[in-house]
């Protein structure tokens, strides 16, 4: 058994009575009004301040498993799908369009790169990418296509599709054959937690000791990153990597002990391939950036930002921080 909290009107109240989950959820709908949603640090401070000391206690989230369109105003109807054979697929939480079908949905892997579409106005894009799809598409155009609609549109209408050379117009069955990988990447995707009263889950603080990332120690010693790099692979295992969100909250809560305006991580950008990588040989997923816009140049590195909103900055590698190191 454990405690519980509750969430009324943006303020919590403990409750000091020890009942399962689903009692807890029960109570507080019948004497208030839910069980506890947070949506940002600010109310995660607050929701600490509720208690005398700190002691576990229940939040209304928990398990769910229901599927939704990325884009926003879509609604998901269970009756009106096109699931191949087979699907969705358990622990497969992104949806594709399987190429050797007729347009048939698939649940795939959302970590594994792939082609994408993107939906905007009159025009979806053919482009080869990776896991930040839908991070793309809604920077560049609207979002990731969505929605049975949309997706009818494909198959129906003789409309054209640019590939991302900017030369070459196909249809849906050639975008089809033109792509390599087996399937291409829709704006589906499947929530696995959800609050009880109804809010989608996005903000996150899960304890990184308890969900296998390693502990982590902040060096308040101003070092170049090379020095930071040396310093951590001999005293401790190597500087942090950042892979989600939940471990972006971990280290920027402590950062706020550190004595200067940045904090290197292991972000590093390789001039000789162009990209960004994680000395951990961790892929760059996840992405934090204040201005991914910048000019990427030689001997960067990526650090994050002591105070505001703890986004990562690109600085010259000679610059000297705090840094921090996983172990």
């Amino acid at each position: 058994m454990s405690l519980y909290f509750k969430y009324n009107l943006h303020k919590y109240n403990y409750i000091g009575q020890k009942l399962n989950w689903t009692d807890a959820q029960r109570f507080c709908r019948e004497f208030h009004t839910d069980l506890a949603t947070l949506r940002s640090t600010a109310d995660l401070d607050q929701l600490r301040k509720a208690s005398e000391k700190p002691m576990e206690a229940w939040i209304g989230l928990h398990n769910n498993n229901t599927w939704r369109w990325s884009l926003s105003g879509l609604h998901f109807n269970e009756s009106d799908t096109k699931w191949g054979s087979g699907e969705p697929k358990d622990g497969k939480n992104c949806g594709a369009i399987w190429k050797n079908s007729k347009a048939e949905w698939e649940a795939v892997s959302c970590e594994n790169p792939t082609h994408f579409l993107c939906y905007n106005g009159n025009q979806k894009t053919c482009l080869f990418t990776w896991y930040e799809a839908q991070e793309y598409c809604e920077e560049k155009h609207t979002g990731l296509v969505g929605g049975t609609q949309q997706l009818k549109e494909l198959e129906e209408q003789a409309e054209l599709f640019k590939l991302n050379n900017g030369a070459t117009y196909v249809t849906m069955e050639s975008l089809l054959n033109f792509c390599t990988i087996d399937h291409i990447f829709i704006g589906l995707t499947r929530e696995t937690r959800a609050w009880s009263d109804g809010s989608r889950f996005s903000f996150t603080f899960w304890d990184p000791r308890k969900t296998g990332n390693k502990d982590l120690i902040l060096i308040k010693e101003n070092r170049t990153w090379e020095e930071a790099l040396y310093y951590c692979r001999h005293h401790h295992h190597d500087l942090v990597t950042i892979t989600n969100m939940d471990e972006q909250i971990w280290v920027q809560e402590k950062t706020k002990n550190a004595s200067s305006p940045f904090v290197w991580t292991g972000l590093r950008y390789t001039c000789t391939l162009g990209f960004w990588f994680w000395v951990s040989d961790e892929v760059v997923h996840y992405k934090n950036w204040a201005s991914p816009e910048q000019v990427n140049e030689c001997d960067m590195s990526g650090a994050m930002q002591t105070g505001g909103e703890h986004q990562w900055f690109k600085k010259h590698d000679e610059e000297k921080f705090n840094f921090f190191c996983s172990r």
